[in-house]
């Protein structure tokens, strides 16, 4: 475990270092021609712009130089704590305030090595002769940390206003504003004593950054609570498949720019991808927020903004919340002050740039891609017993959204639970834990939201390095006196999507759908059957259903039974989570060992739905259809019919025909592992620029073709066969 933390420093040191040797390339002709009659820069200029650069080139070589061989002859007694406590050592000398202004990245570098050594210490038995070398190191680390933050916090975030007060900038960041209607872009600070509300100028001619205040209100006066009479904010909602089509063609510019960078070509090609890249995603950061929040003024004027999770929305409630209680004095500005305030934004902001791959580090983790399975070991530190349970949100795309939601469990004896998450370019687990209301009447007037209670929330980085390996990795997660205890496992997408026959020949997973209802004489699977059934008779209100993880334990012993044939599975279907019974059907889908729609007509499906005719398409994609073997067909037909009963209910359960699309395409659809496109590199985690996320697209749009057809026109035959058959 040691040698494998270690073999990741070295990745990221090789790849920090290839970016100080590029640095250092210009630097020599700049200094020759410094001394000329026509320099290009002033040796100050010089010396300001690669500050330290050769210095910090030759520590961090003289480590990577030390380290490398270490690991190349590793053994259990190799120590490596010397080195990190030379490299920590060095790295003090940069903690001045102007080294701090300069020198971000390598200060970034320090905070990495910190986590590193966290690791090493975790994996280091105390007997260890480098655990007191490690220790040494982490101390040394994190005394260097702590004086930067000391220094540096007090100057970005606070300014002083009349009287000598101090106005500190508690928190700031991009938001969608919802402006007569339409959405607007904003960068929102939060100060001791107020809330700014300010819009990015556009920069023209080189000109610096500037804001535009938009409006603010004073902490005193501020409430999430309107008026009775307030009229309730009307969200535009953008469909679902114009959020997927600007996702394709970002996963698509991704890829190009990557093609472009392999290529060599000239720095305008890429630059005007990037151009593009940007626009796409701007607009997605724009029209994907959904959730509210809502703040209003003395006199009751209202001003709301779309979140894109009630993680985020709770932070700024709470934060605000918290300061008003230390706020006591009203601060109203003239309209001078109120220039001067919005002009120091630019300097104290702490977020500096939209969430865009523009503005990312070129060695920034894309984030990771696959299946995180998570286990909820215990929540502590409750002081009564409650009714509780947990969501977890994971990013995708630059937002956030729910993945799964926990069974009720009492503080004092939860029971461990375990869930499948889907990653798509993902960097950070959230959790939150709520407190279950039984009083429907008793809603919260505060953005129309649910009476469930917040009781505390937190959040992990999906590191990668970390998560390749293939064990789990303990964790415990601090909120608000709450502690919660979780278990992550990460299996990137190549592994996590086989489709591997069972070696259980009498189950029903991992068995083809021809040989189970050839032996159930039936035209649809049990399971499929009953599954379906408990879940028209109880789930298809149930917000999320299908996109919701079920807890995983309860979709395996879900498993076992209809793979034993047991006969109690009704009545065990009945006393579980109706997500469960959900994950256990789209289970059975994934594991076929052929998909539903076959491996042989797979690409002609894929062909066909990208034919531009309507007529031609609908031909072509029906007679597909009809081709499928009479267990696949019905099967099919049995789900579809189904899911567009879930879509009727749109408005209770939030799951569109795009959404069920979104879910069921892949499964339904994904080849063999034979024919599959996804890269099989284990060594690197699969970005959202791969070939597999056009591949994902296009499964969906298949899918969602049929949903949305009206009627499918079958044969008398067979649609005798569907609709009156006894065994179906």
């Amino acid at each position: 475990m040691r040698k494998w933390v270690l073999s990741g420093i070295l990745a990221t040191e090789e790849t920090y270092l290839s970016h100080l040797e590029a640095l250092l390339l210009p630097m020599k002709p700049l200094k020759a021609a410094a001394t000329t009659s026509q320099p290009v820069l002033t040796v100050a200029q010089i010396e300001t712009i690669f500050f330290k650069v050769p210095e910090l080139y030759e520590i961090h070589k003289e480590f990577y130089d030390g380290l490398l061989p270490r690991v190349q002859q590793w053994s259990h007694h190799q120590r490596v704590g010397d080195l990190f406590q030379k490299l920590v050592r060095q790295k003090e000398r940069y903690k001045s305030r102007a080294a701090w202004a300069l020198l971000y990245k390598p200060v970034d570098r320090v905070t990495r090595s910190t986590l590193v050594l966290h690791d090493l210490l975790k994996h280091t038995p105390t007997g260890h002769l480098d655990h007191p070398l490690l220790q040494d190191a982490l101390r040394i680390s994190q005394n260097f940390l702590s004086s930067i933050n000391e220094e540096t916090t007090p100057r970005r975030q606070s300014m002083t206003v009349k009287k000598g007060e101090n106005r500190q900038l508690l928190r700031d960041s991009f938001m969608v504003e919802l402006v007569e209607g339409a959405r607007k872009l904003r960068h929102v600070f939060l100060f001791t004593d107020l809330l700014l509300c300010a819009k990015l100028k556009k920069q023209i001619g080189g000109k610096n950054q500037q804001y535009d205040s938009k409006w603010y209100i004073p902490l005193t006066e501020l409430t999430f609570q309107g008026p009775e009479e307030t009229e309730p904010l009307t969200i535009p909602q953008v469909p679902d498949e114009e959020l997927d089509a600007m996702k394709v063609k970002i996963s698509h510019l991704r890829s190009e720019i990557q093609r472009e960078k392999r290529a060599n070509k000239g720095s305008k090609v890429i630059d005007r991808l990037r151009k593009k890249l940007s626009e796409q995603e701007s607009l997605l950061l724009l029209t994907s927020p959904s959730m509210p929040l809502r703040v209003y003024n003395k006199n009751g004027k209202g001003y709301g903004f779309l979140l894109s999770s009630d993680y985020e929305r709770a932070e700024w409630r709470e934060i605000i919340k918290e300061q008003q209680k230390k706020c006591v004095k009203t601060s109203s500005l003239t309209s001078m002050e109120l220039q001067m305030l919005t002009n120091s934004c630019v300097k104290l902001q702490t977020v500096h740039h939209i969430p865009l791959s523009i503005n990312k580090e070129e060695d920034e983790s894309p984030g990771l891609c696959g299946f995180l399975n998570v286990i909820v070991h215990s929540a502590s530190g409750l002081k009564q017993s409650l009714n509780l349970y947990c969501t977890m949100e994971v990013d995708s795309f630059g937002f956030f959204s729910s993945k799964a939601k926990t069974r009720l469990f009492s503080v004092s004896s939860p029971p461990p639970q375990e869930f499948e998450i889907e990653l798509e370019g993902s960097q950070t687990l959230r959790l939150l834990c709520y407190e279950k209301c039984y009083n429907k009447t008793k809603q919260n007037k505060e953005d129309g939201e649910g009476a469930d209670r917040i009781m505390g929330k937190g959040q992990i980085p999906l590191d990668p390095q970390t998560l390749q390996g293939k064990d789990w990795q303990r964790t415990v997660i601090p909120m608000n006196g709450i502690e919660v205890k979780l278990s992550v496992k990460f299996t990137s997408r190549e592994f996590s999507l086989k489709r591997m026959p069972s070696r259980k020949p009498m189950g029903v997973f991992g068995i083809k759908i021809s040989t189970v209802t050839k032996r159930e004489r039936s035209k649809v699977p049990y399971i499929v059957r009953q599954c379906l059934e408990e879940i028209e008779r109880r789930g298809m209100e149930e917000v999320g259903i299908y996109r919701v993880s079920g807890v995983a334990t309860d979709i395996q012993a879900l498993k076992t039974a209809f793979d034993t044939n047991n006969k109690d599975v009704s009545v065990m279907m009945s006393e579980m989570d109706v997500n469960a019974i959900a994950g256990t059907l789209k289970l059975y889908f994934r594991e076929l060992p052929e998909p539903l729609f076959t491996d042989d007509l797979y690409p002609n499906f894929a062909g066909g739905i990208t034919l531009s005719d309507s007529v031609a398409k609908e031909s072509c994609m029906l007679n597909l259809l009809l081709s499928l073997p009479e267990p696949n067909l019905v099967t099919f037909l049995f789900l579809l019919d189904h899911l567009k009963r879930v879509a009727e209910k749109e408005c209770i359960n939030k799951m569109s025909l795009h959404n069920l699309a979104t879910v069921f395409g892949p499964t339904l659809l994904r080849p063999s592992e034979k024919d599959s496109k996804i890269p099989t590199n284990p060594t690197q985690p699969i970005s959202m620029g791969d070939s597999w996320s056009l591949e994902v697209m296009a499964q969906v749009q298949v899918l969602l073709y049929f949903l949305q057809l009206e009627t499918i026109p079958t044969p008398d035959s067979k649609r005798q066969s569907i609709l009156f058959s006894t065994e179906v």
